[in-house]
């Protein structure tokens, strides 16, 4: 006899804390199998390399993905001004860059209100931009010449939090589409120095912060609609 496939009902978000070394897609994956196969949606990707605020849609939830993908968002990054990397961040091939005196504080301190406001960025090479039908990482990966379209964004404020040559670390509050792989590299050049993500933490999509989300191993058990938040109007 065949058995009747369940059909889950789950419906609404849940916040998720990504670990290093996920995708996005890994983190859909977990909680897709924690809720009973449950139609699963994330609303913004992050790096493998970056960890924090992923919000995963379940249900009629899903719809909500691109309003959610529009919510301004807040990382803490630290930029290793020491180098630059092909993929701006740390998974890259370093080139050094040999800076003869450290900016002091007050030079950075001077440089980075040039990036607050709308802002043009180039995005990485290694990102998952379309280029001619393809990623452009894929092409990337294949030695291919790539060439990446200028974004406007949007970047509303930037703290220094710490600065300890060459680690810079900040918080960011910005708009969609922002990369801080390429702010990080840009803040370099200003610098004349390297620039690339030593680490990245998103720590908040909107009103979703990290104090509501979930370890990733909190989906080796099932999830109920009671740990589930509504649907934003």
């Amino acid at each position: 006899m065949r058995r009747q496939k369940v059909i889950s009902t789950l419906c609404g978000l849940i916040v998720v804390d990504k670990a290093i070394g996920m995708s996005s897609m890994d983190v859909v994956r977990r909680v897709r199998r924690a809720a009973a196969g449950a139609k699963t949606g994330h609303a913004g990707t992050l790096d493998p390399l970056a960890t924090g605020v992923v919000i995963c849609c379940l249900g009629k939830a899903t719809k909500c993905v691109e309003k959610l993908m529009g919510q301004p968002k807040a990382y803490d990054t630290v930029i290793d001004l020491s180098a630059f990397t092909n993929t701006d961040d740390l998974e890259g091939e370093r080139e050094e860059v040999a800076v003869a005196t450290p900016p002091t504080r007050e030079q950075v301190e001077a440089v980075i209100p040039n990036f607050i406001g709308e802002i043009q960025q180039t995005p990485p090479i290694y990102s998952a931009i379309h280029i001619n039908g393809q990623r452009a990482y894929k092409l990337a990966r294949k030695g291919e010449a790539v060439e990446m379209p200028i974004k406007t964004v949007r970047i509303d404020n930037i703290d220094i939090l710490d600065y300890a040559w060459p680690n810079l670390t900040l918080s960011i509050n910005c708009g969609r589409g922002t990369y801080i792989r390429s702010l990080g590299r840009d803040i370099g050049k200003a610098l004349n120095t390297g620039g690339h993500l030593a680490s990245l933490r998103r720590t908040a999509v909107g009103g979703y912060t990290l104090e509501k989300s979930h370890p990733i191993d909190r989906f080796e058990s099932p999830i109920s609609q009671d740990d589930l938040l509504p649907i934003p109007e």
